[in-house]
C-alpha cells in the first residue's frame, strides 16, 4: 500500500502565492522522479514541473520564473511554491511519483488532487 497525499490548495487572488505539498507514505523502497501536473476544466492534464531524485528540474514554459518545485528525500515529500498566480493557473493539481515498493516493481503513482483557484 502506498499513498500520495497533497495539501495546500485553495483560493487566492491574482498575483498571490500558494504552496503545495505532497507526502508519500507506505512500503516504499525507492522514489525516483516526482512531479506536479494540473488539469483545468475541459482540458487535458498537463505537466507543471518535475524533479529527479538528484534534484534536476524541468517545468512548463507557462510557469517558468513563477513556480518552484523541490523535494525533501528524507521526508518523501514534494513541494510546489507558486508565485504571481494567474487565473490561467486555476486547476486541480496532482502529485505524481515514480516509485518502487518493497513488494512491487517501479511504477507511477498519483495523488487525489488538490484544487487551486485564482480569482478576484
Amino acid at each position: 500500500q502506498v499513498q500520495l497525499v497533497e495539501s495546500g490548495g485553495g483560493l487566492v487572488h491574482p498575483g498571490g502565492s500558494l504552496s503545495l505539498s505532497c507526502a508519500a507514505s507506505g512500503s516504499i523502497f525507492s522514489i525516483y522522479s516526482m512531479g506536479w501536473y494540473r488539469q483545468a476544466p475541459g482540458k487535458q492534464r498537463e505537466l507543471v514541473a518535475r524533479i529527479t531524485s538528484s534534484g534536476t528540474t524541468n517545468s512548463a514554459d507557462s510557469v517558468k520564473g513563477r513556480f518552484t518545485i523541490s523535494r525533501d528525500n528524507a521526508k518523501n515529500t514534494l513541494y510546489l511554491e507558486m508565485n504571481s498566480l494567474e487565473s490561467a493557473d486555476t486547476a486541480v493539481y496532482y502529485c505524481n511519483a515514480a516509485m518502487k515498493l518493497v513488494t512491487m516493481g517501479r511504477r507511477d503513482y498519483w495523488g487525489q488532487g488538490t484544487q487551486v483557484t485564482v480569482s478576484s
